[in-house]
C-alpha cells in the first residue's frame, strides 16, 4: 500500500472535495446506525403494546432519517467523483510530462507499449481506488465499530457470537492479502506485453495483410492473451473464495443469533425488538467486514499499478541539463566533434561503443555528409548534435560551446532534425509544418514547403494546406511525408540542419531540387547530412566515410574517388545499379 499512499499528493488541489466526501459519508453512516434502534422502538413500544401513534411517529422519523442518509450518500458520491477525477487528471498529466522529460535512452529501454498501460490502465486503477476510498474509508470503520458497539449494548450475551466469527474472518482476510497482492502485480506485468502486440498490428496492418501473416499474428496475440487470462484467473480465484466465505459467516451469524436469541426471548430476558435490532447490527458489522475484503482486492490491483507508475516517476534523465546552463550568443552554426566516442550501453572501459574517437568540424553554412554501410554509426553520430544522447567521451560543440552546457530546449530550437521515418501528427498539413514554430505565418509555411518541394503536391489536394493528415500520415506517400518533415525542420529557421536520410523516399530529381533550394538560401544553415545514395552527397563540402563507428576517409567527392577504396566501391556499386540517375 506504500506506493499507492505516496500518490496522495495529487489530491492536493481537491482537498475540499476529499474532506467533504468522508464527512457526508459519516452522516449517512450515523443515519444507518439509527435505523435498527428505530425499528426496535416500533416493535417493542408500538406493535407489542398496540400503540399506533408510536408506530406512525417513529415510522415518519425513519423516513426523515433515511432522506438525510440519502443526502449524505449522494453528496459523498458526487464529491468523491470530483476529487477522484481531478486526482486522475493531475496524475495523468504529471506522468505524461515526466515521460516527455525523459531522455531517449530511457525511452529506448521501455518502448511505447510499456508507457501506454501506465498512462491509461494503471492510472485508472489508482483513480478508482481513490474514489472508492473516499466513499467507504469512513463508512467501513464507523459502521464496523458503531454496529459492534450498539450490538453489544443491545445484547451483551448474543455479542459473544463475534468472538467466534471475528478470528475466522480476520484469518481469511490475512490470507487474501498475502495471496492477492503478488497475483495482481503479475497480472499487470502480463498486461504489458499484450499492448505492444495490439499496437504493432494496428499500426502495421497493411504489412500483415501484404505478406500475409494473419495466422502468425493471431498466434502471437493468442499466446500473450492466454498468459494474461491464466494470470487473471489465478488472481480472481482468490476473490472468488472471499465472497462465499463472507456470506457463510454472515448467514451463520444470523442463524446463531436467531437460535440463541429466540431462546432468550422465550425466557423473557430479551425483547423481540432488541433481537431484531441485534440481527441488524450483526448484519451491518459483517457487511463492513465484507467491504474490507473488497477493499483489499482493490488495493492489491491499485498497488501493483502504483508501483508501475512510480517506476516512471523514479526514472532520472540520462541527459540532464547542467546546474548552470549557458545561453547562446549570436548563433552561427559551427559544429565540432572532438574525440567523441559513444555507445548506447557503453561500459567504462569502452565496451559496446558504436562510435570511436570521432573528430571533425563544420563551419557555418557548410554541408558535411556522412556516408557508410548500415550500422556504421551515422545516425548515432547526428543524434549527439541535438543531444538526444550524451557522448561517452569527448565533446560535441556548437559555436564553441559544449552541448552539455546548453539548455536543451534552446539547443533544439537552434538545431532542427528531419528523420528518415517522418512522423506526422493528426491534424492539418499546415499544423504539421508549423509544429516547430506555431507562430509562423501562412506565407512562411508555404515558403518552407516550397523549399522542401512539397508545395506542388499540397496545392493539388482539395483542401490544400488545410488537408487533414491521416493517422501517422497513412494517406500520404513516404516521399510526401519526408518532404513535409523537411519543411517542418526548415520552418524552424535552424542554425544547424540535420538530415538523417531524410530524402531516402524522394526521387533523385526532386532531391536535386531540394539541394538547389537549400544552397540558394541567403542564410543557409550548416547541414549535417546522412545519406545512403551517393547522389545525395556529391555536392557536399566535406564527405565523411564511416565504417564500424570510425571515420575512415574524409574529403570532397573528387578527393575521395582518388583516395578512398570504400567510397569508390560505394560509388561504383551505385553507378552499376543506376542509383545516380534515377530512383
Amino acid at each position: 500500500m506504500y506506493a499507492t499512499m505516496k500518490l496522495r499528493r495529487f489530491l492536493g488541489h481537491y482537498w475540499h472535495w476529499a474532506l467533504l466526501a468522508p464527512l457526508l459519508m459519516a452522516l449517512e453512516v450515523a443515519m444507518d446506525l439509527l435505523q435498527p434502534r428505530l425499528i426496535q422502538h416500533i416493535i417493542d413500544e408500538g406493535v407489542a403494546r398496540g400503540n399506533i401513534d408510536v408506530v406512525i411517529s417513529t415510522g415518519l422519523l425513519q423516513i426523515g432519517v433515511a432522506i438525510i442518509g440519502v443526502f449524505g450518500g449522494v453528496g459523498c458520491g458526487i464529491t468523491a467523483v470530483l476529487a477522484g477525477q481531478g486526482f486522475g487528471a493531475d496524475l495523468r498529466a504529471t506522468l505524461f510530462n515526466k515521460v516527455q522529460s525523459l531522455s531517449f535512452g530511457i525511452l529506448d529501454r521501455l518502448k511505447t507499449g510499456g508507457w501506454i498501460p501506465r498512462l491509461t490502465n494503471d492510472i485508472t486503477q489508482v483513480q478508482e481506488l481513490v474514489m472508492l476510498l473516499l466513499r467507504i474509508m469512513v463508512r467501513v470503520p464507523l459502521m464496523l465499530v458503531g454496529s459492534l458497539v450498539l450490538a453489544i449494548l443491545t445484547s451483551p450475551r448474543l455479542a459473544l457470537i463475534f468472538l467466534v466469527l471475528a478470528p475466522l474472518i480476520v484469518a481469511v482476510l490475512a490470507w487474501i492479502i498475502n495471496r492477492s497482492f503478488p497475483l495482481f502485480g503479475a497480472v499487470q506485468r502480463r498486461l504489458a506485453p499484450l499492448k505492444p502486440v495490439m499496437q504493432q498490428n494496428l499500426a502495421g496492418g497493411r504489412v500483415v495483410k501484404a505478406f500475409p501473416r494473419h495466422t502468425h499474428e493471431r498466434r502471437r496475440f493468442g499466446q500473450a492473451n492466454d498468459q494474461l487470462m491464466v494470470q487473471n484467473i489465478q488472481a480472481v480465484r482468490v476473490g472468488a473464495i472471499t465472497m462465499p466465505f463472507m456470506m457463510l459467516a454472515l448467514n451463520g451469524g444470523v442463524v446463531a443469533a436467531l437460535w440463541f436469541g429466540g431462546v432468550t426471548v422465550v425466557a423473557g430476558d430479551l425483547l423481540i425488538g432488541e433481537l431484531v435490532a441485534f440481527i441488524n447490527y450483526l448484519t451491518q458489522t459483517l457487511m463492513s467486514l465484507m467491504m474490507i475484503s473488497m477493499l483489499v482486492m482493490r488495493f492489491a490491483r491499485a498497488e501493483a499499478s502504483a508501483v508501475r507508475i512510480h517506476e516512471v516517476f523514479d526514472q532520472q534523465p540520462d541527459v540532464p541539463d547542467a546546474a548552470a546552463t549557458r545561453s547562446f550568443g549570436q548563433t552561427c552554426g559551427h559544429v565540432a566533434f572532438e574525440h567523441v566516442s559513444f555507445g548506447y550501453a557503453a561500459t567504462p572501459n569502452g565496451g559496446d561503443l558504436v562510435l570511436h574517437d570521432i573528430s571533425f568540424s563544420a563551419t557555418p553554412g557548410q554541408t558535411v555528409a556522412l556516408l557508410g554501410a548500415t550500422g556504421a554509426g551515422k545516425s548515432s553520430l547526428v543524434h549527439l548534435i541535438p543531444r538526444f544522447y550524451d557522448a561517452h567521451s569527448g565533446r560535441v560543440l556548437i559555436d564553441g560551446v559544449d552541448v552539455r552546457e546548453l539548455d536543451q530546449a534552446e539547443l533544439r530550437r537552434r538545431v532542427a532534425i528531419a528523420l528518415q521515418e517522418a512522423i506526422l501528427f493528426s491534424g492539418s498539413i499546415r499544423e504539421n509544418i508549423r509544429y516547430g514554430r506555431p507562430d509562423a505565418s501562412d506565407a512562411e509555411v508555404e515558403q518552407a514547403a516550397r523549399l522542401a518541394q512539397a508545395h506542388d503536391f499540397v496545392s493539388r489536394l482539395p483542401a490544400g494546406y488545410d488537408a487533414i493528415v491521416g493517422q501517422r500520415g497513412v494517406n500520404l506517400s513516404g516521399g510526401q511525408k519526408q518532404r513535409l518533415a523537411l519543411a517542418r525542420a526548415l520552418l524552424a529557421r535552424p542554425a544547424v540542419l540535420v538530415l538523417d536520410d531524410a530524402t531516402s523516399a524522394v526521387d533523385v530529381a526532386t532531391e536535386a531540387r531540394i539541394q538547389q533550394a537549400l544552397t540558394a538560401l541567403p542564410d543557409r544553415p550548416t547541414q549535417i547530412v546522412v545519406a545512403q545514395r551517393i547522389s545525395s552527397v556529391l555536392h557536399a563540402d566535406t564527405i565523411l566515410v564511416l565504417d564500424k563507428g570510425q571515420i575512415v576517409a574524409r574529403g570532397s567527392h573528387a578527393e575521395l574517388i582518388r583516395t578512398s577504396p570504400i567510397y569508390r566501391e560505394i560509388y561504383d556499386s551505385q553507378i552499376e545499379h543506376g542509383a545516380l540517375g534515377h530512383d
